[in-house]
Parts: C-alpha cells; structure tokens; sequence
C-alpha cells in the first residue's frame, strides 16, 4: 500500500461540556488534568441563551487535544469505558468520529472522588493522510484532492484493526 494513502490519527479532542463556570468547571478541568496529565483550556459561549442562563463569553466548558501516544492512550481508556463499539452513524463524511461517554468512573481504573463529582465527556477524533499539511500551511496553501480524503470507510477499518472495535 502507499504510504500517502494510510490513515492516521491527527489529534483526539476530551471535552467536557458544563453549562456553568465556578467551581463545577474547576472541577472538570481538574479530572481532565488527571486523566490525560495536560492542562485543559476553557471554551465560552458563543450567544446568549437565557433559557439556559447563559451569557455571551461566559466559560461553559473544557477541553484538551491530545497528539500521538497521549491520543492512543485516551482514546483506548474512552473505548474501554464504553465497550469497544460505535455506532456507523457516530462516523462523519469527512471520516472523523465523535462519541461520548455518560461517566467518567465507567472507564477501567477510574475511581469515585468525592471532590471532583461525576462528570460526562465527549471524545472527537480527527483522522487525516500524510501530506494534509498543505492545506495548512502559510505559503502557497492548497486544497486536499478529493482522492486524497479519508473516507468513512477507510476510518471505520482503522478503528477496526487498530483499537478492536465493534461497529454496530
């Protein structure tokens, strides 16, 4: 096979969705931290909701991209924590995957603590082929062929072989 054409895994994104900021996003930047041993960043809101109680900038939420073998790691505990198996519908066009999780303490080796709480997290991860940094780049910056994209097909068999994953 071309080297070119293998499927990689550029970054897998935790995130934690709270609604609120104050001590509950404290909180949540706190398990990300022991989980994945990087500090989280804040993400804010984008509008106004006040059905939610929600202002604009206001932190709602935290996240952490992880690269290389701190993405193989997470993404494998995440898996782990909900059984290897995804659903084809949970795969994008683009051939990115999202999927979450209800509990953190689910996940093998994760313990109840009192001080943190129970907390949900979402899990994306960004797949691309070698050479995607043209489309990137400052200088002479150019479109990905569309021979060159990674399908849904070809992420759905890299989960497979990869990390033993069930699709349903």
């Amino acid at each position: 096979m071309n080297p070119m054409e293998e499927v990689i895994i550029a970054k897998a994104t935790m995130n934690i969705g709270v609604g609120e900021g104050g001590e509950q996003l404290a909180r949540a930047e706190k398990l990300l931290e022991s989980m994945t041993g990087q500090k989280p960043v804040r993400t804010y809101s984008k509008v106004t909701n006040p059905e939610f109680g929600i202002r604009k900038n206001q932190p709602i939420a935290c996240k952490v991209t992880l690269r290389g073998e701190k993405a193989d790691k997470a993404i494998k505990m995440i898996l782990n924590g909900i059984g290897n198996k995804l659903k084809s519908r949970q795969f994008d066009a683009q051939g990115n995957v999202s999927f979450g999780i209800n509990e953190h303490i689910d996940i093998p080796g994760m313990r109840y603590d009192p001080d943190i709480g129970i907390f949900g997290m979402n899990l994306s991860i960004t797949f691309e082929k070698p050479g995607y940094r043209i489309k990137r780049r400052k200088i002479q910056r150019k479109k990905i062929p569309a021979k060159h994209m990674v399908t849904k097909e070809e992420t759905m068999k890299f989960m497979q072989d990869k990390f033993q994953v069930k699709i349903v």
